[in-house]
């Protein structure tokens, strides 16, 4: 029998124990699925900017764990990891209770490195977060007081963040609520961004991205500043300094603030990154094409934990490369594969698309791109906006949630954009 442990349950964990769970009753033996979590919920983490303004709630984005699981026969355990000991093939959980594994998934996401830049962040700092559902539920009880009385907004990213995207959306989203509540008037806006140009996007830029970006944040008067290096946030003020191509300070300034959105770097859960051997020095977890760490060959990873190079190291500011639902999917289902392949005695044999595909809502419209490999050069680069993409968005958060609360197990992303939206050839499928 193989016990599979995965460690995680977001949108690299949960739809990697329902594949893997699938994937083994392919096999002969008996065996077993155990998901760990230090959260008992899933939430669906790209709709957490509309729960920031009241869009969405918690409820309608999050699916308690414990049912969907045990109905698909997978073991649950929502008291989290302490340690690992992969040279014995064992974790020791938050109870201090010991948990052997004969493969192990990591998908634990990263951990929110707010502590890089002074006051950034919502536990004991001066700006908020949508990168978990807790931190927007409480950018949207900021967010209500601040329309009493309105004043200067920055949205953004700092120094060494890797997903940009919903930064843009937030900013984009706010704008258009404001203008619903009739008080955009009342607000000067500005994006702040390590990026070297509207739209790089971690990725070098897609198509014309920077282009599309730039224009809409004209259009809606949000002013911007790139190659920003955030330096301090206080209650009512943001210090930063602009840099050349070559790193050096050109400028710096300060931008007054009443409420402020700023992604932060990621770095590796704790758990995982004091694990010896497994991780970079960020403490993300080390791969081969495979996704198999290259030192504990039954150690596999998926999602934003995982170790990739910056598609741009010339940024002069640190701009990491974001992992999107595609590509982790991508990821999810060459492990799956590959440790099935393990468990049969097979070398493994399944690489991932590596591919970015994405659905950016801005509000009342919104902009899709497709970069396939992520990091260039590419085979598909492909960029186009409309009304298409917001109705398209609401339409795949529908799609998604209902296939994590009934543990289904297929290529949630490739299936949609392929199939929903009919656009093969966006897959590098003609």
């Amino acid at each position: 029998m193989a016990h599979v442990v995965i460690m995680g349950a977001g949108i690299g964990g949960l739809p990697a124990a329902y594949e893997m769970q699938e994937e083994l009753k392919k096999l002969k033996g008996e065996h077993q699925v155990t998901v760990v979590s230090n959260y008992d919920y899933f939430h669906f983490v790209p709709s957490n900017p509309w729960v920031a303004v009241g869009w969405r709630t918690r409820d309608d984005i999050s699916i308690p764990l414990e049912p969907v699981l045990e109905k698909k026969g997978i073991h649950f355990i929502s008291s989290g990891a302490r340690e690992l000991h992969p040279k014995e093939n064992k974790m020791v959980l938050g109870d201090g209770k010991s948990l052997e594994y004969d493969y192990l998934v990591i998908a634990t996401g990263p951990r929110l490195a707010f502590e890089l830049v002074e006051g950034l962040g919502p536990e004991g700092g001066h700006s908020h977060s949508i990168c978990h559902v807790d931190h927007a539920v409480e950018a949207y009880n900021a967010f209500e007081e601040f329309c009493k009385d309105p004043g200067p907004v920055v949205i953004g990213a700092v120094q060494g963040a890797s997903c940009y995207g919903p930064a843009y959306e937030f900013a984009m989203i706010v704008d258009t609520e404001l203008r619903r509540r009739k008080i955009r008037d009342k607000v000067p806006m500005t994006f702040i961004t390590p990026e070297p140009y509207i739209g790089h996007l971690g990725l070098g830029g897609v198509e014309d991205s920077k282009a599309m970006l730039e224009s809409e944040l004209r259009k809606r008067d949000i002013k911007f500043i790139t190659n920003c290096k955030t330096l301090k946030i206080t209650e009512d003020e943001i210090h930063y300094e602009e840099v050349d191509r070559k790193g050096e300070k050109i400028a710096e300034g300060v931008l007054p603030h009443k409420y402020s959105m700023l992604l932060p770097a990621f770095r590796g859960t704790p758990v995982v990154a004091n694990t010896e051997e497994l991780c970079n020095p960020m403490g993300f977890v080390k791969i081969n094409e495979f996704q198999q760490n290259p030192t504990y060959e039954n150690i596999y990873s998926t999602g934003v934990i995982v170790a990739i190079p910056p598609a741009d190291p010339s940024c002069p500011l640190p701009v990491g490369t974001p992992k999107t639902g595609y590509m982790i999917e991508s990821m999810t289902t060459a492990l799956v594969h590959n440790i099935a392949h393990a468990i049969r005695g097979e070398k493994p044999e399944v690489t991932g698309t590596w591919g970015a595909i994405c659905l950016a809502d801005l509000g009342d419209r919104g902009v899709a791109f497709v970069a396939i490999p992520q990091i260039p050069p590419r085979n598909v680069t492909w960029a186009n906006g409309g009304k298409w993409v917001h109705a398209a968005k609401v339409m795949f958060e529908k799609y998604f949630m209902r296939k994590m609360r009934i543990g289904k197990s297929e290529p949630y992303y490739e299936k949609w954009i392929t199939k929903t939206l009919g656009i093969k050839r966006l897959a590098g499928k003609d």
